[in-house]
Protein backbone atom coordinates (compact mmCIF):
# COMPACT_ATOMS: atom_id res chain seq x y z
CA UNK A 1 0.00 0.00 0.00
CA UNK A 2 1.34 3.40 -1.02
CA UNK A 3 1.65 5.98 1.77
CA UNK A 4 -0.12 9.31 1.30
CA UNK A 5 -0.60 9.21 -2.49
CA UNK A 6 -2.07 12.22 -4.26
CA UNK A 7 -5.78 11.84 -5.10
CA UNK A 8 -4.71 12.34 -8.72
CA UNK A 9 -3.09 8.90 -8.48
CA UNK A 10 -6.34 7.05 -7.77
CA UNK A 11 -9.52 9.14 -8.18
CA UNK A 12 -9.36 9.22 -12.02
CA UNK A 13 -8.68 5.48 -12.24
CA UNK A 14 -11.39 4.56 -9.70
CA UNK A 15 -14.05 6.39 -11.72
CA UNK A 16 -12.73 5.15 -15.04
CA UNK A 17 -13.26 1.64 -13.68
CA UNK A 18 -16.75 2.68 -12.52
CA UNK A 19 -17.84 3.78 -15.98
CA UNK A 20 -16.34 0.88 -17.93
CA UNK A 21 -18.54 -2.04 -16.78
CA UNK A 22 -21.67 0.09 -17.10
CA UNK A 23 -21.08 0.78 -20.80
CA UNK A 24 -19.92 -2.79 -21.48
CA UNK A 25 -22.94 -4.38 -19.83
CA UNK A 26 -25.69 -2.05 -21.04
CA UNK A 27 -24.50 -0.92 -24.49
CA UNK A 28 -21.66 -3.09 -25.79
CA UNK A 29 -23.61 -6.26 -24.92
CA UNK A 30 -26.34 -5.15 -27.35
CA UNK A 31 -23.77 -4.71 -30.14
CA UNK A 32 -22.27 -8.12 -29.31
CA UNK A 33 -25.56 -9.99 -29.50
CA UNK A 34 -26.62 -8.16 -32.64
CA UNK A 35 -23.36 -9.13 -34.37
CA UNK A 36 -23.78 -12.75 -33.26
CA UNK A 37 -27.27 -12.94 -34.74
CA UNK A 38 -29.43 -12.95 -31.61
CA UNK A 39 -32.94 -11.68 -32.58
CA UNK A 40 -33.70 -8.09 -31.55
CA UNK A 41 -36.72 -8.96 -29.44
CA UNK A 42 -34.76 -11.61 -27.52
CA UNK A 43 -31.63 -9.66 -26.65
CA UNK A 44 -33.49 -6.39 -25.98
CA UNK A 45 -35.82 -8.08 -23.48
CA UNK A 46 -33.13 -9.93 -21.57
CA UNK A 47 -30.45 -7.24 -21.63
CA UNK A 48 -33.14 -4.80 -20.47
CA UNK A 49 -33.12 -6.71 -17.18
CA UNK A 50 -29.50 -5.75 -16.70
CA UNK A 51 -30.65 -2.31 -15.49
CA UNK A 52 -32.23 -3.95 -12.44
CA UNK A 53 -29.20 -3.85 -10.11
CA UNK A 54 -28.79 -0.11 -10.63
CA UNK A 55 -32.50 0.27 -9.92
CA UNK A 56 -32.30 -1.71 -6.68
CA UNK A 57 -28.80 -0.92 -5.42
CA UNK A 58 -30.21 1.24 -2.62
CA UNK A 59 -31.59 -1.96 -1.06
CA UNK A 60 -28.17 -3.43 -0.29
CA UNK A 61 -26.25 -0.19 0.29
CA UNK A 62 -26.59 -0.65 4.10
CA UNK A 63 -24.78 -3.99 3.71
CA UNK A 64 -21.83 -2.24 2.06
CA UNK A 65 -21.79 0.25 4.95
CA UNK A 66 -22.02 -2.33 7.73
CA UNK A 67 -19.77 -5.13 6.44
CA UNK A 68 -16.03 -4.62 5.94
CA UNK A 69 -14.44 -1.42 4.56
CA UNK A 70 -15.22 0.53 1.40
CA UNK A 71 -11.65 -0.04 0.23
CA UNK A 72 -12.00 -3.81 0.51
CA UNK A 73 -15.42 -3.78 -1.19
CA UNK A 74 -14.22 -1.85 -4.22
CA UNK A 75 -11.04 -3.92 -4.61
CA UNK A 76 -13.07 -7.13 -4.43
CA UNK A 77 -15.43 -5.78 -7.09
CA UNK A 78 -12.53 -4.95 -9.41
CA UNK A 79 -11.13 -8.49 -9.18
CA UNK A 80 -14.63 -9.86 -9.79
CA UNK A 81 -14.92 -7.71 -12.93
CA UNK A 82 -11.77 -9.39 -14.23
CA UNK A 83 -13.13 -12.88 -13.54
CA UNK A 84 -16.58 -12.16 -14.98
CA UNK A 85 -15.42 -10.62 -18.26
CA UNK A 86 -12.95 -13.45 -18.80
CA UNK A 87 -15.86 -15.83 -18.15
CA UNK A 88 -18.06 -14.04 -20.73
CA UNK A 89 -15.24 -14.23 -23.30
CA UNK A 90 -14.96 -17.97 -22.64
CA UNK A 91 -18.74 -18.52 -22.65
CA UNK A 92 -19.12 -16.99 -26.13
CA UNK A 93 -17.55 -20.16 -27.53
CA UNK A 94 -20.20 -22.45 -26.02
CA UNK A 95 -23.37 -23.73 -27.68
CA UNK A 96 -25.49 -22.01 -25.03
CA UNK A 97 -23.43 -18.82 -25.39
CA UNK A 98 -26.37 -16.43 -25.02
CA UNK A 99 -27.61 -17.82 -21.70
CA UNK A 100 -24.12 -18.26 -20.27
CA UNK A 101 -22.80 -14.85 -21.30
CA UNK A 102 -26.02 -13.15 -20.17
CA UNK A 103 -25.55 -14.69 -16.71
CA UNK A 104 -22.02 -13.28 -16.71
CA UNK A 105 -23.27 -9.82 -17.65
CA UNK A 106 -26.02 -10.04 -15.00
CA UNK A 107 -23.52 -10.91 -12.29
CA UNK A 108 -21.33 -8.07 -13.57
CA UNK A 109 -24.27 -5.67 -13.26
CA UNK A 110 -24.75 -6.53 -9.56
CA UNK A 111 -21.01 -6.18 -8.96
CA UNK A 112 -20.97 -2.85 -10.83
CA UNK A 113 -23.88 -1.44 -8.80
CA UNK A 114 -22.09 -2.52 -5.60
CA UNK A 115 -18.86 -0.93 -6.84
CA UNK A 116 -20.75 2.35 -7.37
CA UNK A 117 -21.87 2.33 -3.73
CA UNK A 118 -18.43 1.46 -2.37
CA UNK A 119 -16.52 3.90 -4.57
CA UNK A 120 -18.76 6.86 -3.78
CA UNK A 121 -18.48 6.03 -0.08
CA UNK A 122 -14.70 5.70 -0.30
CA UNK A 123 -14.51 9.03 -2.16
CA UNK A 124 -16.19 10.82 0.76
CA UNK A 125 -13.94 9.10 3.32
CA UNK A 126 -10.59 9.42 1.53
CA UNK A 127 -10.89 13.11 0.55
CA UNK A 128 -11.49 16.22 2.60
CA UNK A 129 -14.63 18.24 1.88
CA UNK A 130 -12.56 20.75 -0.08
CA UNK A 131 -10.95 18.06 -2.24
CA UNK A 132 -14.29 16.36 -2.79
CA UNK A 133 -15.57 19.57 -4.36
CA UNK A 134 -12.43 19.95 -6.47
CA UNK A 135 -12.47 16.37 -7.82
CA UNK A 136 -16.21 16.12 -8.54
CA UNK A 137 -15.64 17.35 -12.09
CA UNK A 138 -12.50 15.22 -12.54
CA UNK A 139 -14.28 12.01 -11.59
CA UNK A 140 -17.15 12.81 -13.99
CA UNK A 141 -14.72 13.38 -16.86
CA UNK A 142 -12.98 10.05 -16.30
CA UNK A 143 -16.32 8.26 -15.98
CA UNK A 144 -17.23 9.66 -19.41
CA UNK A 145 -13.80 8.76 -20.81
CA UNK A 146 -14.48 5.17 -19.78
CA UNK A 147 -17.63 5.29 -21.87
CA UNK A 148 -15.65 6.58 -24.86
CA UNK A 149 -13.10 3.81 -24.36
CA UNK A 150 -15.64 1.01 -23.84
CA UNK A 151 -18.28 2.14 -26.34
CA UNK A 152 -15.89 3.63 -28.89
CA UNK A 153 -12.23 2.61 -28.78
CA UNK A 154 -12.92 -1.00 -27.82
CA UNK A 155 -15.51 -1.43 -30.58
CA UNK A 156 -13.18 0.12 -33.14
CA UNK A 157 -10.44 -2.34 -32.10
CA UNK A 158 -12.88 -5.25 -32.32
CA UNK A 159 -13.93 -3.98 -35.76
CA UNK A 160 -10.28 -3.97 -36.88
CA UNK A 161 -9.90 -7.54 -35.62
CA UNK A 162 -13.02 -8.54 -37.56
CA UNK A 163 -11.50 -7.11 -40.74
CA UNK A 164 -8.07 -8.70 -40.27
CA UNK A 165 -9.17 -12.11 -38.98
CA UNK A 166 -12.47 -12.44 -40.83
CA UNK A 167 -13.81 -14.04 -37.64
CA UNK A 168 -16.48 -12.07 -35.77
CA UNK A 169 -16.78 -14.40 -32.76
CA UNK A 170 -13.03 -14.62 -32.18
CA UNK A 171 -12.71 -10.84 -32.37
CA UNK A 172 -15.36 -10.31 -29.70
CA UNK A 173 -13.90 -13.00 -27.45
CA UNK A 174 -10.47 -11.38 -27.64
CA UNK A 175 -11.94 -7.94 -26.99
CA UNK A 176 -13.84 -9.00 -23.87
CA UNK A 177 -10.92 -11.10 -22.61
CA UNK A 178 -8.79 -7.98 -22.97
CA UNK A 179 -11.27 -6.15 -20.75
CA UNK A 180 -10.91 -8.87 -18.14
CA UNK A 181 -7.13 -8.47 -18.16
CA UNK A 182 -7.48 -4.66 -17.95
CA UNK A 183 -9.72 -4.94 -14.86
CA UNK A 184 -7.16 -7.25 -13.23
CA UNK A 185 -4.39 -4.71 -13.87
CA UNK A 186 -6.51 -1.90 -12.40
CA UNK A 187 -7.24 -4.06 -9.34
CA UNK A 188 -3.55 -4.78 -8.73
CA UNK A 189 -2.70 -1.11 -9.16
CA UNK A 190 -5.36 -0.06 -6.67
CA UNK A 191 -4.22 -2.65 -4.12
CA UNK A 192 -0.90 -0.84 -4.19
CA UNK A 193 -1.97 2.80 -4.51
CA UNK A 194 -5.19 3.19 -2.48
CA UNK A 195 -4.75 4.66 1.02
CA UNK A 196 -6.73 3.19 3.92
CA UNK A 197 -8.56 6.10 5.58
CA UNK A 198 -8.83 5.75 9.36
CA UNK A 199 -12.57 6.42 9.24
CA UNK A 200 -13.12 3.65 6.68
CA UNK A 201 -14.59 1.16 9.14
CA UNK A 202 -17.73 -1.00 9.16
CA UNK A 203 -20.70 0.93 10.48
CA UNK A 204 -23.00 -0.46 13.15
CA UNK A 205 -25.57 -2.34 11.11
CA UNK A 206 -28.42 -2.31 13.66
CA UNK A 207 -29.08 1.39 13.08
CA UNK A 208 -29.36 1.27 9.30
CA UNK A 209 -32.71 -0.40 8.78
CA UNK A 210 -34.88 2.15 10.61
CA UNK A 211 -33.06 5.03 8.92
CA UNK A 212 -33.37 3.31 5.56
CA UNK A 213 -37.10 2.80 5.98
CA UNK A 214 -37.59 6.35 7.23
CA UNK A 215 -35.79 7.67 4.16
CA UNK A 216 -38.19 5.76 1.91
CA UNK A 217 -41.19 6.91 3.93
CA UNK A 218 -40.24 10.59 3.76
CA UNK A 219 -39.49 10.34 0.04
CA UNK A 220 -42.93 9.01 -0.84
CA UNK A 221 -44.62 11.40 1.57
CA UNK A 222 -43.36 14.44 -0.33
CA UNK A 223 -45.93 16.90 -1.62
CA UNK A 224 -46.69 16.34 -5.30
CA UNK A 225 -44.95 12.94 -5.21
CA UNK A 226 -47.21 11.66 -8.02
CA UNK A 227 -46.05 14.49 -10.32
CA UNK A 228 -42.43 13.79 -9.38
CA UNK A 229 -42.74 10.08 -10.19
CA UNK A 230 -44.53 10.69 -13.50
CA UNK A 231 -41.84 13.13 -14.61
CA UNK A 232 -38.97 10.80 -13.66
CA UNK A 233 -40.55 7.79 -15.37
CA UNK A 234 -41.66 9.42 -18.63
CA UNK A 235 -39.26 12.31 -19.32
CA UNK A 236 -36.81 9.99 -21.16
CA UNK A 237 -39.34 7.55 -22.65
CA UNK A 238 -38.10 8.06 -26.21
CA UNK A 239 -34.48 7.46 -25.18
CA UNK A 240 -35.45 4.31 -23.30
CA UNK A 241 -37.27 2.85 -26.31
CA UNK A 242 -34.42 3.66 -28.69
CA UNK A 243 -31.42 2.62 -26.62
CA UNK A 244 -31.35 -1.12 -27.41
CA UNK A 245 -32.72 -0.86 -30.97
CA UNK A 246 -30.32 1.79 -32.23
CA UNK A 247 -27.51 -0.77 -32.10
CA UNK A 248 -29.00 -3.38 -34.50
CA UNK A 249 -30.40 -0.59 -36.70
CA UNK A 250 -26.92 0.83 -37.20
CA UNK A 251 -24.94 -2.41 -37.59
CA UNK A 252 -27.57 -4.91 -38.79
CA UNK A 253 -27.74 -6.31 -42.32
CA UNK A 254 -29.43 -4.28 -45.10
CA UNK A 255 -32.06 -6.97 -45.62
CA UNK A 256 -33.52 -6.18 -42.20
CA UNK A 257 -33.85 -2.47 -43.00
CA UNK A 258 -30.70 -1.61 -41.03
CA UNK A 259 -27.86 0.71 -42.12
CA UNK A 260 -25.17 -2.01 -42.06
CA UNK A 261 -22.37 0.08 -40.56
CA UNK A 262 -19.21 -1.79 -39.68
CA UNK A 263 -18.32 -2.37 -36.03
CA UNK A 264 -15.47 0.10 -36.49
CA UNK A 265 -17.77 2.80 -37.89
CA UNK A 266 -20.27 2.19 -35.10
CA UNK A 267 -17.56 2.53 -32.46
CA UNK A 268 -16.34 5.80 -33.93
CA UNK A 269 -19.80 7.37 -34.40
CA UNK A 270 -21.73 6.13 -31.39
CA UNK A 271 -19.01 5.46 -28.86
CA UNK A 272 -16.50 8.23 -29.58
CA UNK A 273 -18.15 11.18 -31.35
CA UNK A 274 -21.41 10.46 -29.53
CA UNK A 275 -19.99 10.39 -26.01
CA UNK A 276 -17.85 13.47 -26.73
CA UNK A 277 -21.04 15.24 -27.82
CA UNK A 278 -22.77 14.16 -24.59
CA UNK A 279 -19.91 15.69 -22.57
CA UNK A 280 -20.23 18.92 -24.58
CA UNK A 281 -23.99 18.86 -23.97
CA UNK A 282 -23.43 18.34 -20.24
CA UNK A 283 -21.12 21.36 -20.10
CA UNK A 284 -23.48 23.54 -22.12
CA UNK A 285 -26.47 22.36 -20.10
CA UNK A 286 -24.74 23.14 -16.82
CA UNK A 287 -23.89 26.65 -18.08
CA UNK A 288 -27.42 27.48 -19.23
CA UNK A 289 -29.08 25.98 -16.15
CA UNK A 290 -26.77 27.95 -13.89
CA UNK A 291 -27.42 31.16 -15.81
CA UNK A 292 -31.16 30.93 -16.52
CA UNK A 293 -32.52 28.33 -14.09
CA UNK A 294 -34.47 25.10 -14.48
CA UNK A 295 -37.88 26.58 -15.39
CA UNK A 296 -36.57 28.64 -18.29
CA UNK A 297 -34.40 25.82 -19.65
CA UNK A 298 -36.66 22.79 -19.33
CA UNK A 299 -38.90 23.54 -22.37
CA UNK A 300 -36.13 24.19 -24.94
CA UNK A 301 -34.07 21.32 -23.54
CA UNK A 302 -37.05 18.96 -23.87
CA UNK A 303 -37.64 20.01 -27.48
CA UNK A 304 -33.97 19.38 -28.23
CA UNK A 305 -34.29 15.98 -26.56
CA UNK A 306 -37.22 14.71 -28.65
CA UNK A 307 -36.32 16.26 -32.03
CA UNK A 308 -33.58 13.68 -32.83
CA UNK A 309 -36.14 10.89 -32.46
CA UNK A 310 -37.44 12.07 -35.84
CA UNK A 311 -33.91 11.72 -37.29
CA UNK A 312 -34.32 7.95 -37.10
CA UNK A 313 -37.49 8.07 -39.22
CA UNK A 314 -35.50 9.90 -41.90
CA UNK A 315 -32.54 7.49 -41.67
CA UNK A 316 -34.77 4.40 -41.84
CA UNK A 317 -36.32 5.62 -45.11
CA UNK A 318 -33.42 7.48 -46.78
CA UNK A 319 -30.50 5.20 -45.77
CA UNK A 320 -28.13 8.22 -45.90
CA UNK A 321 -24.35 8.26 -46.26
CA UNK A 322 -22.18 7.49 -43.23
CA UNK A 323 -21.19 11.14 -42.72
CA UNK A 324 -24.87 12.12 -42.54
CA UNK A 325 -25.53 9.40 -39.97
CA UNK A 326 -22.52 10.57 -37.96
CA UNK A 327 -23.73 14.18 -38.03
CA UNK A 328 -27.29 13.33 -36.96
CA UNK A 329 -26.18 11.02 -34.16
CA UNK A 330 -23.68 13.57 -32.86
CA UNK A 331 -26.45 16.18 -32.71
CA UNK A 332 -28.68 13.64 -30.96
CA UNK A 333 -26.06 12.98 -28.30
CA UNK A 334 -25.43 16.68 -27.74
CA UNK A 335 -29.18 17.15 -27.14
CA UNK A 336 -29.21 14.18 -24.77
CA UNK A 337 -26.36 15.76 -22.82
CA UNK A 338 -28.30 18.99 -22.43
CA UNK A 339 -31.51 17.23 -21.44
CA UNK A 340 -29.81 14.94 -18.96
CA UNK A 341 -28.40 17.91 -17.06
CA UNK A 342 -31.93 19.33 -16.64
CA UNK A 343 -33.09 15.92 -15.48
CA UNK A 344 -30.33 15.63 -12.87
CA UNK A 345 -31.06 19.16 -11.63
CA UNK A 346 -34.72 18.16 -11.24
CA UNK A 347 -33.71 15.14 -9.14
CA UNK A 348 -31.42 17.33 -7.04
CA UNK A 349 -34.21 19.86 -6.43
CA UNK A 350 -36.66 17.21 -5.21
CA UNK A 351 -33.99 15.52 -3.02
CA UNK A 352 -33.78 17.86 -0.06
CA UNK A 353 -33.93 17.55 3.72
CA UNK A 354 -32.01 15.32 6.12
CA UNK A 355 -32.21 12.30 3.79
CA UNK A 356 -31.26 14.11 0.59
CA UNK A 357 -28.55 11.56 -0.27
CA UNK A 358 -30.99 8.66 0.13
CA UNK A 359 -33.71 10.56 -1.74
CA UNK A 360 -31.29 11.19 -4.60
CA UNK A 361 -30.46 7.46 -4.73
CA UNK A 362 -34.17 6.56 -4.74
CA UNK A 363 -34.82 9.00 -7.59
CA UNK A 364 -31.98 7.60 -9.69
CA UNK A 365 -33.28 4.08 -9.00
CA UNK A 366 -36.72 5.08 -10.28
CA UNK A 367 -35.00 6.68 -13.28
CA UNK A 368 -33.29 3.34 -14.02
CA UNK A 369 -36.66 1.61 -13.78
CA UNK A 370 -38.05 4.10 -16.32
CA UNK A 371 -35.25 3.10 -18.69
CA UNK A 372 -35.44 -0.64 -18.00
CA UNK A 373 -39.07 -1.44 -18.78
CA UNK A 374 -39.32 0.39 -22.16
CA UNK A 375 -35.96 -1.02 -23.29
CA UNK A 376 -37.18 -4.55 -22.50
CA UNK A 377 -40.28 -3.99 -24.65
CA UNK A 378 -38.54 -2.21 -27.50
CA UNK A 379 -37.33 -5.38 -29.22
CA UNK A 380 -40.82 -6.85 -29.46
CA UNK A 381 -42.13 -3.51 -30.80
CA UNK A 382 -39.44 -3.34 -33.46
CA UNK A 383 -39.91 -6.96 -34.50
CA UNK A 384 -43.65 -6.43 -34.87
CA UNK A 385 -43.47 -3.07 -36.65
CA UNK A 386 -40.17 -3.05 -38.58
CA UNK A 387 -37.65 -0.24 -38.22
CA UNK A 388 -39.56 2.43 -40.11
CA UNK A 389 -42.85 2.10 -38.26
CA UNK A 390 -41.03 1.48 -34.97
CA UNK A 391 -39.22 4.82 -35.23
CA UNK A 392 -42.49 6.59 -36.09
CA UNK A 393 -44.08 5.05 -32.98
CA UNK A 394 -41.12 6.10 -30.82
CA UNK A 395 -41.24 9.68 -32.14
CA UNK A 396 -44.94 9.91 -31.31
CA UNK A 397 -44.53 8.35 -27.85
CA UNK A 398 -41.61 10.67 -27.09
CA UNK A 399 -44.09 13.55 -27.10
CA UNK A 400 -44.87 12.34 -23.56
CA UNK A 401 -41.81 14.36 -22.61
CA UNK A 402 -43.63 17.57 -23.48
CA UNK A 403 -46.79 16.36 -21.75
CA UNK A 404 -45.07 15.86 -18.37
CA UNK A 405 -43.20 19.17 -18.27
CA UNK A 406 -46.22 21.23 -17.08
CA UNK A 407 -46.26 18.98 -14.00
CA UNK A 408 -42.93 20.45 -12.88
CA UNK A 409 -44.58 23.86 -12.49
CA UNK A 410 -46.94 22.35 -9.92
CA UNK A 411 -44.14 20.95 -7.73
CA UNK A 412 -43.56 23.47 -4.96
CA UNK A 413 -40.17 22.07 -3.93
CA UNK A 414 -38.80 22.89 -7.40
CA UNK A 415 -39.69 26.56 -7.12
CA UNK A 416 -38.60 26.83 -3.48
CA UNK A 417 -35.25 25.13 -4.03
CA UNK A 418 -34.47 27.09 -7.18
CA UNK A 419 -35.26 30.37 -5.42
CA UNK A 420 -32.94 29.39 -2.56
CA UNK A 421 -30.12 28.44 -4.93
CA UNK A 422 -30.45 31.61 -7.00
CA UNK A 423 -30.62 33.74 -3.83
CA UNK A 424 -27.45 32.07 -2.58
CA UNK A 425 -25.77 32.69 -5.96
CA UNK A 426 -26.72 36.39 -5.81
CA UNK A 427 -25.32 36.69 -2.29
CA UNK A 428 -22.00 35.22 -3.45
CA UNK A 429 -21.96 37.59 -6.43
CA UNK A 430 -22.62 40.57 -4.17
CA UNK A 431 -19.86 39.46 -1.83
CA UNK A 432 -17.41 39.26 -4.72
Amino acid sequence: MHKNPSPWAYIPSLYFVEGLPYILINVVSAALYSKLGVPNDVFAFWTGFLYLPWTLKMLWSPLVDSKSTKRRWLLTCQFLFAVLFLFVALALGWNAFFTASLCGFAAGAFVSATYDIATDGYYMLALSAEKQGYFIGIRTIFYRLAMIFGGGTLLMLIGLLEQHTGHVLLSWRLGLAGMGVLFALFALYHVWILPAPQQDKPAVSTGHLPIFLDAFKTYFQQKNIVYILIFILFYRLGDALLEKMVVPFLIGTPGTGALALSTQQYGLIKGTLGVAAIIAGNLAGGFFLGRYGFKKCIWPFALILILPNFFYIYMSYAKPAVWVVATLLTLEHFGNGLALMAFMVFIMYVSQGKYKTSHYAISTGIMALGMMVPSMLSGKMQTALGYQHFFIAVAVLSLCTLAVIPLTHKIKSIEETEKAFRSHKMQISDAD
